[in-house]
């Protein structure tokens, strides 16, 4: 197998970059960039290659285990190359139209399956493109941990026009908890205050995604 030290130096990964541009980089250049370099018996080149094909199998996610797992990554290069698939997928997200359960489900696959509650606050503008997502709280859902100022805080620092906030139910069940009613009802209602508002309340799990439907709400057309 050829190995980074095989390459001439102006067609390694990052002297390519500097003169040429990120753009002609092949995924596994790019991957090699991130990882900077290898260790003893384990060559830049070999690790991304497998990291390369971990990540087409696994449609481009992959956890910190299954990083540190692969032979010749370190702990540090396994969260370096974890932000960097985040802040990928996340910019890929901003300014999706958001305007259905389907919506929020594709943005927020990743805390789907989750073994604690997320609760994130998606940010939107008039136009009903995704702004931002923020975490809010890990741990579970209910009125004393989800408080409306944390909600609206980013909200106004984003100067979203609305929002949607969504969590996860690790037991798989889609059905509202009465705290989950609470809080939205508490969200609808500063939001009124606010001028901003609030589209909707989703629950997500691997079992598909739910808006929380309620009589005494008006959530909005989503």
């Amino acid at each position: 197998m050829t190995s980074i030290k095989d390459i001439t130096k102006e067609d390694r990964p990052r002297e390519k970059l500097l003169a040429r541009g990120v753009s002609v980089l092949s995924s596994e250049e790019l991957l090699q960039v991130i990882i900077g370099s290898g260790v003893k018996d384990f060559d830049v080149v070999k690790i991304s290659k497998e990291l390369l094909r971990q990540l087409e199998a696994n449609n481009g996610k992959l956890t910190l285990d299954e990083v540190t797992k692969i032979k010749g990554v370190s702990t540090a290069t396994a969260a370096k190359l974890l932000a960097s698939l985040e802040v990928a997928s996340r910019f890929t997200k901003i300014g999706t139209v958001v305007r259905s359960v389907d919506d929020v489900a594709m943005i927020l696959s990743d805390i789907r399956t989750k073994k604690q509650e997320h609760f994130v606050l998606l940010t939107l503008d008039g136009a009903d493109k995704l702004i931002d997502r923020h975490i809010i709280s890990i741990g579970t859902v209910n009125a004393s941990l989800i408080h409306p100022r944390d909600v609206f805080a980013q909200a106004l620092t984003d100067n979203a026009a609305s929002i949607i906030v969504a969590h996860n139910h690790p037991g798989n069940s889609l059905n509202p908890s009465d705290a989950d009613v609470d809080v939205t009802r508490r969200l609808t209602g500063v939001g009124t205050l606010l001028g901003i508002r609030l589209q909707a309340h989703i629950i997500l799990s691997a079992a598909g995604a739910r808006k929380i439907e309620t009589s005494a709400l008006d959530l909005g057309n989503i």
